[in-house]
């Protein structure tokens, strides 16, 4: 891929498919008329965050992929405007239920899910009552827009999900995010933390990243609250920010990259060249402590 202009996205969601839907296509269609190839919606933009709290009623709100009203509506959309559209969406599969990325190609064809392979679980983020952790992989998609890796949210805060999806040929990540005020600390602000963590991913593996969160003040059922601290950026391959959007305001962005240029760049750093995985093997536990298989 050469030359490429990627848009994120930053709205209020609200307990209503149909608002969250129609306020969702009209900043596609924004970011669209000004050139963007590929466009970043925030995860779950299609509800409200209904994961502040515990409560079976949101489980009605899940569809399988392929009878998902979010789904065919976004796919429809990036066949009809030509662009590659991550659509963030809760999954229902059987019995079980997941946080789901599809990726919508510039003509329309769905290209694989991701499900979110890392969930949370703390006050006023409790999505281990919801989703079941993905089963899919890190996964990277040949667009026609580029090599396109994606994490969701949580997800962001681990490094091995950015080398990963970078080893897989990423050539720019993706974050679509719900991220804001922490109930058990409402005087502690991550704000800066959450953009600095994947500004180090961007420049780690020497790629674009771009990360789209949600706005506004949203109460679950038994009044408790959290109020989303937006921030939306797009940082370039060496994890500067180029273009961020403020705490409350909701509209697009767009940044282009020459993604030929970076990859070359990357190339001539030898940092993947140089990477020793015969050596990282404690990755591969928990607490750090390196084991061998009985022989």
């Amino acid at each position: 891929m050469g030359k490429l202009t990627v848009a994120i996205t930053q709205m209020a969601s609200e307990n209503d498919w149909k608002k969250n839907c129609d306020k969702a296509e009209k900043l596609v269609r924004d970011a669209a008329r000004q050139g963007a190839q590929l466009i970043l919606l925030q995860e779950l933009f299609d509800g409200d965050y209904f994961c502040i709290e515990q409560h079976t009623r949101f489980f009605k709100n899940a569809h399988e992929i392929e009878h998902h009203p979010t789904v065919a509506r976004f796919m429809a959309l990036a066949k009809e405007l030509g662009v590659v559209l991550p659509i963030s969406v809760f999954e229902r599969a059987g019995q079980a239920h997941y946080n789901t990325t599809v990726m919508a190609d510039a003509d329309g064809k769905r290209l694989g899910v991701y499900r979110k392979s890392h969930i949370p679980d703390g006050r006023g983020y409790q999505e281990k009552f919801y989703f079941s952790p993905g089963d899919t992989g890190f996964k990277v998609w040949d667009t026609a827009a580029g090599k396109v890796g994606l994490g969701i949210c949580w997800d962001q805060w681990f490094p091995e999900c950015a080398r990963i999806m970078a080893l897989m040929g990423a050539e720019i990540l993706l974050y679509p995010t719900a991220i804001g005020s922490e109930p058990g600390d409402p005087s502690y602000d991550s704000s800066n933390h959450w953009q600095n963590t994947m500004r180090g991913h961007a420049a780690a593996n020497i790629m674009p990243l771009a990360a789209s969160n949600r706005v506004g003040r949203e109460v679950a059922p038994d009044g408790r609250a959290d109020t989303f601290y937006g921030r939306s950026f797009i940082s370039d391959q060496q994890g500067e920010k180029l273009t961020e959007m403020d705490r409350v305001e909701e509209g697009v962005r767009l940044q282009s990259f020459d993604l030929a240029a970076i990859g070359e760049l990357r190339r001539t750093w030898g940092v993947f060249r140089d990477r020793r995985p015969e050596l990282y093997g404690s990755l591969l536990s928990i607490d750090g402590k390196l084991r061998f298989p009985a022989t």
